[in-house]
């Protein structure tokens, strides 16, 4: 990842940002399934055209929110800190 350290797609708490600072704590809820985690921005992206999609999260965070499925949803994004 952009913080030097291995990506762990098993980690519920691995988030990219383009622009937030590394160690940025994140409440993320899926409003389909009220299912909420926290996660920290570790890592930077995504790196797509769409300028829908401003978070990538980890395999298992993305599980825990119940969107594995579709790979891309609409969530609620609460800022922390750090």
């Amino acid at each position: 990842m952009a913080n030097g350290k291995p990506f762990d797609m098993h980690n519920p708490t691995i988030a990219a940002h383009r622009t937030l600072p590394f160690g940025t704590r994140l409440l993320i809820e899926n409003p389909r399934t009220g299912v909420s985690q926290i996660v920290v921005v570790q890592d930077r992206g995504p790196y797509t055209n769409d300028p829908g999609r401003s978070l990538d999260l980890s395999k298992a965070a993305a599980d825990r929110l119940g969107y594995t499925s579709t790979g891309v949803a609409r969530l609620i994004v609460t800022i922390l800190g750090r």
